[in-house]
């Protein structure tokens, strides 16, 4: 039977497009679900803001019948005039092992490319960079992180054989925590913070509220990562979805800032405790009883890690070492709060500087992904 391929139009066509990659990775130990929620807000035009500057079609691919695959083609409009280019990007990327059904479903992607006039189809990559992107290489023997991508080592067996190459790839750190920080590290903060008149700020739900601190961080997020690779610089307005969201799941007390004399933000790092093996008990769901194993793992009965999701320093104060101090205070936080390791947010593999950040602790790379990038005809 021919494959036969859907685009979603109802909400109900939508659930099945979030919810295929549970049957995909049913008995897969390191495959991490995303909330069910956020997934449908986020692939919904009507309740995700970056709908103001992107386009973009689901697709289902059916075999004999059956729900064999999805991916969602984007233009993402405000990219790609911010890095000059015409690039449709593919996000959403799952299938069962077969060629016919991974090319069938890209070729919608190129259909709704040249339908914009791109010309180089490029992922996988999200609406904006706070969506996940970038499909495993390595690793696939590492249980998965709440904020990036699981995926079968067949899919890039796929990829090539479509003829897409890599742009560029990430590399994920694990970090193992001492029971106290090297006095090497710590002096070299300590008389780093003197020279440098900055200082930790602590950080409370009341701060954000009178201060408005939140969108301060979203704006630095902004100056800090406008140069990394097709970074979408998003409008302020935009920051409330995403604050939304993380204010629900993070402690605080793993958010680490640093000010300056005169009170300016001038670097950030953001953490939260693991709840991947939440996330896979409650298979994404808050309800019936997902909400439990969340609450749980957020609260009482936490896991043994860590996910260091950012960390941001102000350009006009890169180069001074002062990221040095954000690590020593997530490191100190982590260590009192008897957290055993640390897991890097996906970093750029040219991005030497922020992995030599883990040099003086044990640390292994435990993941490489991907973005591929094919010239569309």
């Amino acid at each position: 039977m021919a494959i036969q391929i859907k685009q979603v139009r109802t909400r109900r066509d939508l659930r099945k497009f979030v919810l295929f990659p549970e049957k995909l990775y049913k008995d897969n130990k390191y495959y991490v679900p995303p909330l069910v929620f956020n997934e449908m807000d986020t692939l919904n035009p009507k309740t995700n803001p970056s709908s103001e500057f992107c386009e973009s079609a689901l697709y289902l691919a059916y075999k004999d019948g059956e729900l064999a695959g999805r991916v969602a083609a984007i233009v993402n409009h405000k990219a790609n005039e911010q890095w000059n280019h015409e690039e449709v990007r593919f996000g959403w990327f799952d299938f069962i092992d077969d060629k016919e059904v991974s090319a069938a479903l890209m070729e919608k992607v190129y259909e709704f490319g040249r339908a914009h006039k791109s010309d180089k189809v490029v992922g996988p990559l999200g609406f904006t960079d706070f969506d996940p992107e970038g499909m495993l290489v390595d690793g696939y023997d590492a249980l998965s992180t709440m904020a990036l991508i699981y995926n079968h080592p067949y899919y890039n067996e796929h990829m090539e054989s479509m003829g897409f190459e890599k742009d560029v790839d990430w590399v994920e750190y694990k970090v193992f925590l001492p029971q106290e920080l090297p006095e090497k590290f710590s002096r070299i903060a300590s008389i780093i913070g003197q020279r440098s008149n900055v200082h930790i700020r602590p950080l409370t739900r009341k701060i954000i509220r009178e201060e408005d601190y939140a969108h301060k961080i979203f704006a630095l997020i902004n100056e800090c990562y406008k140069d990394l690779y097709n970074f979408t610089v998003l409008p302020v307005h935009m920051a409330d979805k995403y604050i939304g969201f993380y204010l629900k799941v993070l402690d605080l007390k793993y958010v680490s800032l640093l000010e300056n004399e005169e009170g300016e933000l001038v670097g950030f790092g953001i953490s939260m405790p693991s709840i991947v093996r939440a996330l896979q008990k409650s298979r994404g769901k808050l309800f019936p009883f997902g909400w439990w194993h969340l609450l749980k793992s957020l609260t009482f009965k936490r896991e043994e890690g860590v996910e260091l999701l950012l960390i941001g320093i102000k350009p006009s104060y890169q180069n001074t070492g002062i990221n040095s101090l954000i690590i020593a205070d997530c490191f100190k936080k982590y260590i009192e709060g008897g957290v055993k390791w640390t897991e890097s947010n996906a970093v750029l593999e040219s991005n030497v500087k922020n992995q030599a950040q883990f040099e003086l602790f044990p640390h292994e790379c435990r993941k490489r992904r991907r973005s591929y990038i094919k010239a569309l005809d």
